[in-house]
């Protein structure tokens, strides 16, 4: 019996310090999985519990997730990749664990038990665990959540939220993989565009420095958006509208609204107009047969008296108090 008593309390000290050692033992036996591994621990339900217990003088992320098809969550197979990522990223930066901070995945598959404990009904669901001793202890021992509300799925927001958290330790950055095939792809399209600029510039520089034809886009455009084109998208007017008496109304009343087709309308005067004073101003001059030109004087003349008429008499009823008036509308 007193033999059994002295071995008792000579194992007693080995005990004590056993115990004070688990945290550091539990943290060196994650981390070799996960640098053997070259990505996070894939847990269960012991082994989560014995990652996240106190105490703990490190830190764990732990990633719920459902990456199985019959359970379609596609945020979760989305977001996997770029997790595996981020822990592998912060591995490599942090070989000698100095950061403390070690990653872990738990599928619902093989920790249901976690699921229920946690009384989760969604995935993903991304913990983070302070240590409760060490320097950089936190009082409250519960996990702090990151909020996937926003549908992200790409590392770098999760590391930034990490660093917040955790701003005392080192932060190894993201590093993503060369995409080579993604450099292929650019280089040869340069290439391919380069290539066909070249042969294609002999045809294509004669138009492009034709005067008439950026004459023609320029008039469009000004015809196009001085006619109210875009306050029609804005406000998503309507295209015509009825004037109370069964008839179709073309114009709307007061100048904080407009149809749809009376955009048109205005646009088509404006470019009459225009199209008549050019033709007075560079045509007309040209005209060899003195004749001919005075005709065209005319024509063009009364044109431009009959556009404006109709041009007034629409100003009239878009605004009934309208003084200005000209004949034959």
């Amino acid at each position: 019996m007193r033999l059994l008593t002295y071995l008792t309390a000579s194992l007693l000290p080995l005990t004590a310090l056993a115990a004070k050692k688990a945290p550091s033992d539990s943290f060196s036996k994650f981390q070799s999985k996960a640098l053997s591994a070259s990505a996070p621990v894939k847990l269960d339900d012991a082994s989560y519990a014995e990652l996240t217990k106190a105490p703990r003088d490190y830190s764990v992320a732990v990633l719920l997730t459902a990456l199985e098809a019959r359970f379609g969550c596609g945020l979760c197979r989305d977001f996997q990749p770029e997790w595996d990522l981020l822990a592998r990223s912060w591995m490599k930066g942090d070989k000698q664990g100095e950061g403390r901070l070690l990653y872990g995945t738990l599928d619902f598959s093989d920790g249901k038990g976690t699921f229920q404990s946690l009384q989760l009904q969604t995935a993903p669901v991304l913990l983070l665990f302070h240590p409760t001793t060490g320097p950089n202890a936190k009082a409250d021992a519960t996990p702090v959540r990151f909020d996937f509300g926003s549908g992200t799925e790409k590392a770098d927001p999760v590391h930034a939220w990490i660093v917040r958290q955790l701003p005392d330790i080192p932060h190894p950055p993201v590093v993503r993989p060369i995409n080579y095939v993604k450099i292929v792809t650019i280089t040869t399209a340069v290439l391919g565009f380069i290539t066909f600029a070249s042969v294609a510039t002999p045809y294509i520089m004669p138009v492009i420095q034709n005067r008439n034809l950026w004459a023609a886009i320029s008039l469009i455009l000004v015809l196009l958006f001085t006619s109210g084109h875009m306050f029609n998208h804005i406000r998503k007017v309507p295209y015509v509208s009825s004037d109370g008496k069964g008839k179709v109304s073309y114009f709307a009343g007061g100048f904080q609204n407009q149809f749809g087709l009376e955009t048109q309308i205005v646009a088509a005067m404006y470019g009459i107009l225009s199209f008549a004073t050019i033709s007075l101003a560079l045509k007309v001059p040209r005209m060899a047969d003195p004749r001919s030109q005075q005709i065209a004087v005319f024509v063009w003349g009364g044109v431009l008296l009959g556009m404006y008429s109709f041009l007034l008499s629409v100003f009239r009823i878009k605004n009934g108090g309208y003084p200005f008036w000209l004949p034959p509308f």
